[in-house]
């Protein structure tokens, strides 16, 4: 895969938790066009190419994970060139909505939601053209949060923050097919090829963490895990750059007077923390992974996405807002080539990312 720089014309937008607000950004320049206002507490994107709509998972009414003020059960849709909010998406009873994915050739969008009136976690599976909730797949799990599908459309995978497992689907059956055991987790990225999914874990609970941290390489083929790549704190993000290249971003804990009067220490409101890093991996199969570098970043990195050119890894640190634009045209050498604050109301601030290209 060639490194090129991003096309002119091409859009990101990043999420404001507390904004509540989504901001689009030319790719090239890095210039501002746009920020949206939106329901409360936005969390991820996803942007079809095919309707040009970016979809935006709204899962709180106020707070976060493990402190809401109630789930919330809308997904708001937002033209990507008018950047205009042109409808809005009601899950319930389904409710906490948050990971989203797509499947461009049978255009069905999914979502995953948390457990609550309506059952178990799973996932909801939406007409993308029509945005009409066709069916739901459970996971049993009470937190799915992330979720992916493979380049065939055939196979889904969950992960669930308190669960001991990862949930994987059967979407042309619409069934729980299998449980890859897990400390509980957070992000999931699929190689392009499709062979090895990158699982971060255990649940990123700062300060008390149920298992080492690291990232855990699953072959696809068997189902299972085949190494862990061992990090020196919590894990989160993690975004393959090409097959060779994986990228992931740690967490560094903070001190432990950050504690609130339950023992936790909430990510959004921790004083004086140390910032963030970026891992970069690069070899050609899970065995040979090695890391090759890291860079500092922002304080707690939540969500990652690269440009489809697999240049540049965009990173959002939540606690300090900021959104980290890092160059790995040299995956030994990265270069934080820009650092673009979030604009924020209250304390959370850059969460979910998409990539824009123009049309065309």
């Amino acid at each position: 895969m060639s490194l090129t720089h991003n096309p002119a014309g091409d859009q990101f937008a990043v999420v404001s938790q507390s904004g509540p607000t989504i901001s689009f950004f030319d790719a090239r320049t890095h210039e501002k066009k746009a920020v949206v206002e939106v329901p409360t507490e936005p969390h991820e994107l996803l942007f079809d190419p095919q309707t040009r709509l970016v979809y935006c998972s709204h899962a709180y009414r106020g707070g976060f994970y493990d402190a809401n003020e109630g789930r919330h059960t809308i997904i708001t849709v937002l033209d990507a060139d008018t950047h205009e909010l042109v409808d809005t998406i009601d899950t319930s009873p389904e409710h906490g909505p948050h990971g989203l994915a797509l499947d461009p050739v049978r255009r069905l969008l999914y979502c995953s939601v948390e457990s609550g009136p309506a059952g178990q976690g799973g996932v909801i599976v939406l007409d993308a053209d029509t945005r009409e909730i066709l069916r739901k797949i459970s996971v049993e799990a009470p937190g799915p949060h992330w979720y992916l599908i493979d380049p065939d459309g055939t196979r889904g995978y969950s992960t669930n923050k308190e669960a001991d497992f990862v949930s994987v689907l059967d979407l042309e059956k619409s069934a729980l097919v299998h449980k890859i055991p897990m400390p509980g987790s957070e992000g999931l990225a699929l190689s392009p090829d499709g062979a090895t999914l990158a699982v971060s874990a255990p649940k990123a609970n700062l300060g008390r963490l149920k298992a080492d941290p690291g990232v855990r390489l699953i072959d696809t083929a068997q189902g299972r895990i085949v190494r862990t790549l061992v990090t020196d704190d919590a894990v989160a993000p993690v975004t393959w750059a090409s097959d060779n290249v994986l990228v992931v971003g740690q967490v560094t804990t903070p001190p432990l007077d950050n504690r609130d009067e339950r023992g936790i220490i909430d990510p959004f409101k921790i004083k004086d923390a140390p910032g963030g890093s970026l891992l970069i991996y690069v070899g050609d199969s899970a065995a040979t992974l090695a890391q090759v570098a890291s860079v500092d970043i922002g304080v707690f990195p939540l969500t990652m996405m690269t440009s489809p050119g697999g240049r540049y890894v965009y990173v959002s640190a939540i606690a300090s807002s900021v959104l980290s634009v890092v160059d790995i045209a040299d995956p030994s050498a990265p270069a934080v080539v820009d650092e673009i604050y979030i604009d924020r109301k209250l304390e959370p601030g850059a969460h979910g990312l998409a990539y824009l290209p123009a049309s065309s």
